[in-house]
């Protein structure tokens, strides 16, 4: 274990203790836990999680430390993980190694023991499966015993160690693992970026936050006895420091020490004075040394602070030896460095150097790093040396080696580091001479197709290889992408189309006109539009190139989920043939994929479409790109649910699943590969097997975009079973997460929504729901999401004919309904069924529907394999059958309908088809087959059992007649029409007059008699 305290005996923190104990125990269990404990410097923390591991470490556990670098460390990602791994190689050997066995590339990134890093791209999903890799090396080390990893001072972390131990949080499940963190409250100012961090994480059920308090007087005297090695402390000297120190254990230590040498408990009313007593009881050299460790950082290797000291060997392990028998040094570990024995100490010595004296200290850190490299590890030396040249204040060595930390920090998949360092060198590039700008720096990087130079690649000029300040805002605009940054993206890019003249380098501005589209477009903004339009401009006349390419595809792309026409799968077809010409291989199978797409929607082409994408899949193997894979695989699954091929589909989106899973991407593009899962299989009527793929994704905490696809895909499910409440809910969270302008989404939500109303008993509001999706800017989307919303909407208006409060608004609703369907075009057999099916349903609510119509319907669906679309049509077969008075024919239709239904867990369609057999005296049970004759015509009442007399008083109620007209038609008396009412609302098991007069309307009980008029 790490011994940083100084108290010999532990204090209080009994409770806490207890908590983190618990938490130990049920990640033992599968569990998984994370603790986060706060409290002001110098209460505690250290000591408490100190304690905490060992205890741990005596039931068995597996445990591992890592700290965060102090405040001015940065660009150095993922610290503290690497330093608990590195030291979890060195303790478990060929155990540590067995269980990284297939992650080597990928965990080199954290790990430099592992050698090179693969040669994946480093992009978002490169980092994406980094940290997937990262936390299956943890679940693997906690499959046999229970891994406690335990992170310091999380207040310093960099924000890529901040997400990476948010991933492991929300990811690690049925692993025993307990994270455990602390941090100073006192640091954790309105805007420090750890305080949305902690927020997100206290949401989860498995974290627990704890808050250190300080010492009581009684618990400050226990700690002064183990300190001073007595019994009983005289009270006096209790009460002065425990008022001096306000009971902070760490302020206790150092008074009581001070009071131990001889100096008394009152020696300066200064806190700094407080913590420098000891390094100023020191002698000269040892204080020289202690201030120069002290600018090192919070860890300072033995042999880099025997070059910047440039001393005797024996003078200088004499020094030490005097720092660390004052405590105010601490070996580490691993027994190569030192650290301050609390971060309080260093930034006391720290921040009582002169200012020219700090310069001074940290040029020489760099001069020595700079010549020996070898004394600092690899994986942190590019940040290492560009902070010690940043805070010796050299602008013109620190520009070059803030650019140099930057590269490295991408190459870590750590963009936001990449992006602090990057912002650095945009800081000092106006302070550096043009020598320094012409000959110190490195070359361009990387900013996916940004064309780098200050010159045009026709042009013969040396300086075309020189990095500019333009090129360095191409790299920021990316790492600013790529970790999420948008809003600081979009003003770099910003100032990068202020810096270029886009008369002179036009391909350079179109670059930065749609990386301001893509985040306009992410921040759900304006503007994405006019700036792909002057991108479009810009590049047309231009000769083929890369950035020329992008343009165009993403020009179709955007289309693609906006309004597409023919000029943009020109667009498609061009960015094809140029990215073909430049070598452009990523942007032409996008641009492929996009082609796909817009063959389908724009020429109608669904076999076109389908087989350009399978060809760009296919592209996309051979490429080895897998973000690029899975987007085809992704589009190909959609695509192949909205022909009709269920089947198809799963096996794509289960193919996708897979393969993200063993990318590292699942948490990237595992959400819509997961809903167009539960889709497909909700399609064929496999809803348990559905719903326990939503179960297993919320357990796997998929989130991220296309969260809504998840939550309306849950409130479909949950109308299955007849649970409006929920599907109302989850209707409200999808709507909340919808992507502007997507109709992939908006769609199928409006489709939900026109449900849950009309179930729900609000006709009107279902109407309204359909209106608005009808009047929405842009199209409808794909045949598969309309024709559904369309049919379900114009039941609605059918069942409702007939009551007054809804006529005023009807033909305007099925003009408009009529209307949509009108713009459709059938383009496989799933759509000219839901056609025959929307049009019978309009005939229904205009009262003109026929039998045959709902046959043909039926007839059309049958051959798709659907249970749902197929069951609705049985059903309303089965209804006209009934007012035909073949009750035969009708039963047989509802057997199925309701078999179709079950087999569906489709509780609402299957209670539709029961209560229209109930009201009809049909029953579902199998019939049984006999050689009887010719069914004789009924009459509209033997449907329902209904007396003569029963129903004359329906036919007069369907006009919208009260009980005193009833009888006075009638010749009864007004009672006893009451009572012929009541028995006809029981026998039609409606809840009023209103629905029993709409019942009898739609069901044409009274075909010749004239309808009621409308409200």
């Amino acid at each position: 274990m790490q011994q940083i305290s100084v108290s010999p005996v532990f204090v209080g923190r009994g409770s806490e203790i207890t908590e983190l104990t618990d938490a130990l125990r049920r990640a033992g269990t599968g569990s998984p836990q994370a603790v986060l404990i706060g409290g002001e410097a110098g209460v505690g923390k250290t000591r408490l999680l100190e304690e905490f591991l060992q205890r741990a470490a005596d039931r068995g556990a597996l445990t591992s430390l890592g700290s965060c670098p102090e405040v001015g460390a940065e660009g150095l990602p993922y610290a503290p993980l690497a330093a608990a791994l590195r030291r979890l190689h060195r303790s478990l050997g060929p155990e540590f190694e067995a269980a990284a066995a297939g992650s080597e590339g990928h965990l080199a990134r954290l790990l430099s023991e592992f050698g090179e890093a693969d040669g994946e791209p480093n992009d978002e999903y490169g980092r994406a499966r980094l940290f997937e890799h990262t936390a299956r090396l943890f679940e693997r080390l906690g499959a046999e015993r229970t891994l406690v990893l335990a992170v310091e001072d999380l207040h310093w972390s960099d924000r890529s160690t901040r997400e990476l131990l948010a991933f492991l949080v929300r990811t690690l499940h049925r692993s025993r693992v307990l994270l455990v963190a602390t941090y100073r409250t006192d640091d954790l100012h309105r805007r420090h970026p750890l305080r949305p961090f902690l927020a997100e994480l206290e949401r989860l059920r498995t974290v627990q936050r704890l808050e250190l308090a300080r010492f009581v007087r009684r618990e400050v005297a226990a700690q002064l006895a183990g300190i001073l090695g007595i019994t009983d402390p005289d009270g006096q000297l209790v009460d002065r420091i425990h008022r001096r120190s306000e009971g902070n254990p760490f302020f206790v230590e150092e008074l009581a020490t001070a009071f131990d040498d001889g100096c008394g408990a009152g020696l300066t009313d200064s806190l700094r004075d407080i913590l420098l007593v000891r390094v100023e009881g020191l002698d000269e050299e040892a204080q020289r040394v202690v201030r120069i460790a002290a600018e090192g950082g919070s860890h300072v290797e033995h042999a880099l602070l025997a070059a910047v000291l440039d001393d005797d060997e024996e003078a200088l392990i004499e020094a030490l030896r005097s720092a660390v028998g004052a405590n105010i040094l601490r070996p580490d570990s691993e027994g190569e460095g030192y650290r301050f024995r609390h971060a309080l100490v260093r930034e006391a010595v720290s921040d009582d150097l002169l200012p020219g004296e700090r310069h001074r200290i940290n040029r020489k850190f760099a001069l020595a790093v700079e010549a020996q490299p070898q004394l600092v590890s690899s994986d942190a030396l590019a940040a290492r040396l560009a902070n010690y040249w940043y805070h010796a204040h050299d602008p013109a060595r620190a520009l070059p080696t803030a650019l140099d930390a930057a590269r490295a920090a991408r190459r870590r998949n750590a963009f936001a580091e990449q992006l602090g360092m990057l912002e650095r060198a945009l800081e000092l590039w106006d302070m550096v001479s043009e020598e320094v700008l012409a000959h110190t720096l490195r070359p361009y990087d990387w900013a996916e197709t940004y064309p780098p130079g200050s010159c045009d690649s026709s042009a013969a000029d040396e300086d075309c290889d020189r990095i500019q300040l333009e090129d360095v805002l191409a790299e920021a605009v990316v790492a600013a992408r790529r970790c999420g940054d948008r809003e600081r993206g979009l003003s770099l890019a910003k100032r990068g189309l202020r810096l270029v003249d886009e008369t002179v380098h036009p391909v350079r501005a179109a670059w930065f006109r749609i990386n301001r589209a893509r985040m306009l477009g992410s921040l759900r903004r304006s503007g994405d539009e006019e700036e792909i339009g002057h991108a479009l401009r810009l590049v047309e006349p231009l000769p083929p190139s890369a950035v020329q390419a992008e343009v165009l595809a993403l020009g179709a792309g955007s289309a693609m989920l906006k309004k597409p026409g023919p000029e943009h799968l020109e667009l498609a077809e061009r960015a094809i043939r140029i990215a073909a010409e430049v070598g452009a291989h990523s942007v032409e199978v996008h641009a492929r994929m996009t082609l796909g797409g817009l063959r389908y929607d724009v020429q109608g082409d669904a076999e076109g479409g389908l087989a350009e994408l399978v060809g760009a899949v296919e592209r996309a193997r051979r490429l080895g790109v897998p973000d690029l894979l899975l987007r085809g695989i992704n589009n190909l699954s959609s695509l192949q649910r909205g022909l009709g091929r269920p089947e198809d589909a799963v096996r794509l989106a289960r193919e996708g699943l897979e393969f993200a899973d063993g990318n590292g991407l699942l948490r990237n593009i595992g959400t819509i590969l997961t809903g167009n899962l539960v889709e497909a299989l909700t399609d064929l009527g496999r809803v348990e097997e559905a719903a326990e793929v939503l179960a297993a994704c919320e357990l796997g905490s998929l989130s991220g975009t296309h969260a809504e696809f998840l939550d309306r895909m849950r409130g479909e499910l949950a109308l299955l079973r007849g649970d409006l409440p929920t599907a109302a809910t989850m209707l409200a969270r999808a709507r909340a997460a919808n992507r502007v302008g997507q109709v992939q989404h908006g769609v199928p939500i409006s489709r939900l929504a026109v449900r849950v109303a009309a179930l729900g008993g609000r006709p009107l509001e279902a109407r309204a729901e359909l209106l608005a999706a009808l009047t929405e800017d842009g199209r409808l989307g794909y045949e598969a999401n309309v024709y559904p919303l369309l049919a379900e909407a114009a039941a609605v208006e059918a069942d409702t004919r007939g009551l007054p409060e809804a006529e005023a608004g009807r033909p305007a609703a099925l003009a408009a309904i009529s209307a949509a369907a009108a713009a459709l075009r059938p383009r496989a057999p799933l759509h000219h069924g839901w056609s025959r099916l929307l049009e019978a349903e309009l005939a229904r609510a205009e009262g003109a529907d026929t039998p045959a119509q709902w046959a043909a319907a039926v007839e059309a669906l049958r051959p798709t394999g659907l249970p749902y679309p197929l069951a609705v049509a049985l059903l309303r077969a089965g209804e006209a059958e009934v007012r035909a008075g073949r009750r035969e024919a009708a039963a047989e239709l509802l057997r199925e309908a309701a078999a179709l239904a079950a087999v569906r867990k489709d509780r609402t369609l299957g209670a539709q088809v029961e209560g229209l057999a109930e009201r009809a005296g049909l029953s579902l049970a199998p019939a049984e087959r006999t050689a009887a004759g010719p069914v004789p015509a009924a009459t509209a009442g033997d449907s329902f059992n209904l007396t003569p007399r029963e129903r004359d008083v329906l036919r007069l109620l369907a006009r919208g007649w009260t009980n005193r007209q009833i009888a006075e038609e009638l010749y009864i008396s007004p009672k006893t029409a009451s009572v012929h009412v009541s028995n006809i609302l029981g026998k039609l098991a409606v809840g009023g007059r209103g629905e029993a007069a709409a019942l009898a309307h739609r069901l044409r009980l009274f075909p010749h008699d004239p309808a009621p008029p409308g409200r």
